[in-house]
């Protein structure tokens, strides 16, 4: 049977002031319509029981996420003392995955990505879960760049690893870290380099494997906590293996080392909604290329970024420029400086003002 795991326990800092440490970008509703968790659930709900659907997130947001996702059942919300990276993350939902079923398949993705082409994305979760039980191995999706972006990780696809008629999977050759812009470029023009987009396919004894294998130690904090699930003394357990286990991603752990990987490239339309300016490339423009999410009036305002859904902001005579109005926060800059906003926030804790974070 086929599981996914939602990884919601980021904190999306470059969407200050809007997320924030109890409100990260995941529960954030970016495009006018669901909450990007929401948006997570809906797209893999086709495909993936209800029940089966596990959410992994901090202590300080289960609250609102079984508000806004009270279909899905409270013992599949696992929260995290604190975040340690993917790779625990990802081996503490095996656990509870492999409680319920040892033959299942897991499908693991961010909770913050907005894909448009669904029902693709959906055909090639299926092949993959397919796949990855068939055959064992560790499976990635690769997504095909589109531009030669130098904020993401790229998988660099080997020989063809099974041969499909829906589509083409590889043994990965390497994972590569986020490249400058000369090797981006090329990696665009290779046509055989895709991004990483952080959606991985395996069987829960796979990983587990796996991880026992390049991760002894976590390993060996999994199965503590695996003796004590479900128990009283599992909260207890995991914050204690939590404390010393290392943080470490899924990819530099695992992926990078292990060599039953593949990697299914695809067109799915996927949009990690980064940063703001991210955010302005997806979504609908007025005429003066203005976004305009809330109340607004300007005089000759173009190409700019305005999210306030209760004050009114008025401009007059800018361009290019991100203006974020909150309860209690205000952020403004040009289009081009967007990525700094982590800066701010490293700043505002530094000056100790943790209440606007």
């Amino acid at each position: 049977m086929i599981y996914a795991v939602i990884m919601a326990g980021g904190s999306g800092t470059r969407f200050w002031p809007l997320s924030k440490s109890k409100t990260p970008k995941q529960l954030l509703n970016l495009t006018g319509d669901r909450t990007l968790i929401q948006k997570t659930i809906h797209r893999i709900k086709p495909i993936i029981k209800t029940k089966n659907i596990f959410i992994v997130t901090a202590n300080s947001q289960v609250k609102k996420i079984k508000e806004q996702l009270a279909e899905i059942h409270p013992q599949n919300i696992i929260d995290e003392p604190f975040g340690k990276n993917t790779a625990p993350c990802i081996g503490l939902a095996s656990l509870y995955i492999k409680k319920q079923d040892p033959e299942g398949v897991m499908v693991v993705m961010p909770a913050d990505h907005l894909i448009k082409n669904e029902e693709k994305f959906r055909e090639i979760i299926s092949l993959g879960a397919r796949i990855a039980s068939e055959k064992d191995c560790l499976i990635t999706i690769g997504i095909k760049p589109s531009y030669p972006e130098t904020g993401y990780g790229y998988i660099h696809a080997g020989e063809e690893f099974v041969k499909n008629g829906k589509a083409k999977i590889f043994r990965v050759n390497r994972f590569v870290e986020k490249p400058d812009i000369r090797r981006a470029r090329r990696f665009v023009n290779s046509g055989d380099y895709f991004w990483n987009g952080g959606i991985f396919i395996w069987k829960v004894e796979a990983i587990l494997e796996m991880i026992k294998r390049f991760l002894p130690d976590l390993y060996g904090g999994l199965a503590e906590i695996e003796k004590v699930l479900g128990t009283d003394r599992e909260k207890k357990v995991i914050k204690n293996v939590y404390s010393r286990v290392e943080s470490i991603s899924i990819d530099y752990g695992i992926m990078e080392r292990a060599k039953n990987t593949a990697v299914i490239p695809c067109d799915i339309e996927w949009n990690d909604v980064g940063t703001w300016m991210a955010l302005y490339d997806i979504l609908e423009k007025d005429k003066f290329n203005n976004v305009v999410v809330g109340n607004h009036v300007g005089i000759d305002t173009d190409g700019c970024i305005i999210h306030s859904p209760k004050k009114i902001v008025a401009t007059i005579g800018i361009k290019d420029i991100v203006i974020v109005a909150t309860r209690d926060a205000v952020l403004v800059c040009p289009k081009e400086k967007a990525q700094d906003v982590k800066k701010i926030v490293e700043l505002l804790k530094s000056k100790g003002l943790k209440e606007y974070l």
